[in-house]
């Protein structure tokens, strides 16, 4: 991807990983695709901070680093097979 997309804000529910990005859109995948995410508590869920100018996303309780690439990218695959 050619743009720079950063996050805003991370929110959770029972299902779904969401990312606002400073766009405006938001970005929703599974909870299931990130099993270190799924098992853990809501006050580790919520102990995170962008990295990479906004690109990714760090818990750094977990030592877990998602990139906000990744998440586009893995959703775009899911929506053509």
């Amino acid at each position: 991807m050619n743009t720079l997309i950063s996050g805003k804000s991370v929110h959770f529910d029972d299902r779904y990983l969401h990312v606002e990005l400073e766009d405006g859109r938001i970005i929703s995948t599974p909870m299931n695709w990130y099993k270190t995410l799924q098992n853990s508590s809501l006050l580790q869920l919520k102990n995170y901070r962008f990295i990479c100018k906004g690109t990714g996303i760090e818990w750094t309780d977990l030592d877990y680093h998602l990139s906000i690439e990744s998440m586009l990218l893995a959703q775009m695959q899911k929506m053509a097979a």
